[in-house]
């Protein structure tokens, strides 16, 4: 048996809640709700699968993890989108910041030298952060809708980024088993 585990900055409580009301009006507007099922959050490291045994193993390197930046600020400004007709995705952006990018790149080549038997997504060397607001059942043509209302609004947002999380598949949602600051130099 293997559980799912993935790698993410989750925003504090009320830009999270600001998140959540956008993905539920876009839920109701487009009929595509499985965005919210997901807290929001900027993924560092993509769901990776491990067994059992390896589970103890994750976790102590996780907590672990030194990542060399001081916190920083994350700035959301406005929306984004990956526009694939199989998946579109409509998302929100996050402003290009070097001690994110430094922390995503920092976990990612810490866990491939830790676990080198698990293999990376080909988009974790390509890093495009994002917050996701409408995917998987998001029709192309109810994308093209929502894009063409969202592509020009305004949404802005920020926080202090000090910590990034570890969380755990449970078989019917995602949980923060962890957390590591940002702070260990």
């Amino acid at each position: 048996m293997k559980t799912l585990y993935f790698i993410a900055l989750i925003p504090p409580a009320h830009v999270s809640d600001s998140i959540t009301k956008l993905k539920e009006c876009i839920a109701q507007r487009h009929k595509t709700t499985k965005a919210l099922r997901v807290i929001p959050h900027i993924t560092l490291k993509a769901p990776f699968s491990v067994t059992l045994v390896q589970e103890e193993n994750v976790r102590h390197w996780f907590t672990g993890i030194i990542t060399n930046i001081k916190p920083f600020d994350v700035t959301i400004n406005g929306f984004g989108c990956f526009n694939n007709p199989r998946n579109p995705v409509i998302f929100l952006k996050p402003v290009q910041h070097s001690s994110l990018n430094t922390l995503q790149s920092n976990i990612i080549s810490s866990f491939e030298s830790q676990f080198p038997e698990i293999p990376l997504h080909f988009h974790e060397t390509l890093f495009h952060p994002h917050i996701t607001i409408a995917y998987r059942d998001l029709s192309f043509t109810a994308f093209n809708k929502a894009w063409n209302q969202l592509k020009d609004k305004k949404f802005v947002t920020s926080w202090t980024c000090c910590d990034f999380c570890l969380l755990r598949h449970n078989g019917s949602s995602w949980q923060i088993v962890a957390k590591n600051s940002v702070e260990r130099i």
